[in-house]
């Protein structure tokens, strides 16, 4: 993300350790993978079973590249009226929350995340749809990040 995509908007991109939690998800996903690949080969006779996993495990793999660059293509931005996120590299998904419409805001973390000092920041609205969740803050900015949008929620709705 660049100041050209949107010249009134600075955009704030989640932690780089994000890129970190991906590339151990998919890891794990290519053990497995490789695991079953293992076994397979030991099957008498079995030729090519071996290939059920070693293709998955190399799809995979080949998947932490792009980890990297999905990460940085995640961002947010604070404007006067609601917070702006946007992710995606071929398919990009820009979403725009108004202040007024939050009702909950809520932070996330699982055990790898909290690992890596991560939570994921949700954030409900009344439509279903507009509701969103950022991955990858630092846990001090996820936690700032609610307060600031709690504040700015109340006063919105209240029509301060």
């Amino acid at each position: 993300m660049s100041g050209t995509d949107h010249p009134n908007i600075q955009w704030r991109r989640v932690s780089m350790k994000y890129a970190t939690l991906g590339v151990i998800n998919f890891a794990i996903s290519t053990l497995f993978f490789i695991a079953v690949a293992i076994g397979l080969s030991f099957i008498p006779g079995g030729g090519w079973w071996w290939l059920f996993g070693a293709i998955p495990a190399l799809l995979f793999a080949s998947q932490m590249i792009f980890v990297v660059i999905r990460t940085k293509a995640i961002g947010y931005a604070l404007r006067q009226d609601d917070i702006v996120y946007r992710r995606g590299i071929w398919w990009s998904r820009m979403v725009a929350v108004p202040y007024g419409r939050l009702q909950l805001v809520d932070i996330n973390r699982g055990p790898v995340e909290r690992m890596l000092g991560l939570a994921s920041l949700k954030m409900v609205t009344a439509a279903a749809s507009t509701g969103l969740a950022i991955p990858g803050l630092p846990q001090a900015e996820a936690d700032q990040l609610r307060d600031h949008l709690i504040r700015v929620a109340e006063t919105r709705r209240a029509g301060l």
